[in-house]
């Protein structure tokens, strides 16, 4: 896949730090199992095709010794050209599954108007895939969420959902017998975007969620977008959040024994300086900050 790849700056600065930073978290989440056998999930969009090329190239490096297999699950949406990744797929020689299965007449179906069709699409699509996985051979489901996605959920949950939760880097599926692996979780989507550009991957825009208006997660990427161009940066910091979290900071019993807690004692990094006062009026001078306007 980078046979042809530029040589400008501009490609190589993102494409080296894309794949220092999915090593890192490659490591980081322990992900690696040798001799293991992958799902790559590629849904013809600029984040899993950068995601298959990282990967696909981490191994021809012999740095990743797992088995990849790229999966489309063509959803039978109107217009999607099908040509497009068998033929992308079979020129790089990577292994491959793409199995049509008609989501997509379902969710317009089962969903109301003015609903929107994320959360069955999504359900649906995981099923498939876990099952593909299955029949495989496969122990782990690979996806191209990104640092930004891993925020923007992060937000829903917090404004709309009433809870803590982003999407972990590596999560056991329910049954128990697959791991889902978000490699790309530390890498910004501008990087994605300039490396997918410059090797010309061949998009498909997925015209079911873009047909809809008003969507929540729409919202919060222009809430995101609009603090990142008043305030560069923002998105990182929020980001380097999720894995340092103070659970002497919250107000989760199950975390926390706060109980416990009386003075004199020191527990869980209270007396570390932590919590001084310093540290709370430049947490508090940051929050007022981002959401002004």
């Amino acid at each position: 896949m980078f046979a042809h790849a530029p040589k400008s700056v501009n490609f190589r600065n993102p494409c080296k730090r894309l794949i220092r930073e999915v090593r890192q978290t490659l490591a980081d989440y322990a992900m690696v199992r040798p001799g293991a056998k992958w799902l790559v999930c590629l849904s013809g969009g600029k984040d899993s095709y950068a995601l298959l090329a990282v990967l696909t190239d981490l191994k021809w490096c012999g740095l990743l010794p797992v088995d990849l297999i790229a999966c489309n699950l063509d959803q039978a949406q109107p217009g999607f050209p099908t040509h497009i990744l068998p033929e992308f797929l079979e020129r790089h020689s990577i292994p491959h599954v793409i199995e049509r299965r008609d989501t997509y007449s379902i969710v317009t179906d089962k969903m109301a108007p003015g609903q929107t069709y994320c959360s069955l699409c999504s359900r649906l699509r995981r099923g498939h895939l876990y099952r593909i996985a299955r029949e495989q051979g496969c122990e782990a489901v690979v996806l191209g969420h990104h640092r930004e996605d891993i925020v923007e959920i992060f937000l829903l949950n917090l404004f709309y959902g009433g809870r803590l939760a982003a999407m972990p880097p590596k999560l056991l599926n329910e049954d128990g017998d697959l791991t889902v692996l978000r490699p790309l979780a530390g890498s910004a989507e501008a990087d994605l975007a300039r490396f997918s550009s410059a090797l010309q991957f061949p998009i498909i825009p997925c015209d079911l969620c873009g047909s809809q208006d008003g969507l929540q997660r729409q919202k919060i990427k222009d809430m995101l977008a609009k603090w990142e161009r008043e305030q560069p940066g923002r998105t990182q910091v929020m980001f380097r959040v999720l894995p340092d979290t103070r659970p002497s900071h919250l107000l989760d019993t199950g975390l926390y024994d706060f109980a416990s807690l009386a003075s004199g004692t020191a527990l869980n990094g209270l007396a570390d300086g932590q919590g001084n006062d310093g540290e709370c009026a430049a947490g508090l001078a940051m929050a007022a900050k981002l959401l002004e306007g």
